[in-house]
């Protein structure tokens, strides 16, 4: 599969896929890892809610270790 970026053509073919460390499912949906700020580090002085959008595996539902690394 080839696909073009402006002037440049990737082949996806070369690329790696990823998979599940879990059941090895290949195919991933959009999720999302809500954080809570607390009113001290809060930029307003308030506390905040904020939605991560990550991707979870779409069998076992687990977020990959390099989508969830920058969560912790």
């Amino acid at each position: 599969m080839n696909t073009s970026n402006g002037s440049q053509t990737l082949d996806l073919s070369k690329s790696e896929t990823l998979t599940c460390e879990d059941c090895d499912n290949r195919l991933f949906i959009q999720s999302f890892v809500i954080k809570r700020l607390s009113a001290i580090v809060s930029p307003t002085g308030e506390e905040a809610i904020i939605p991560v959008q990550v991707y979870s595996c779409g069998n076992c539902g687990k977020v990959p270790k390099i989508f969830a690394k920058d969560l912790e």
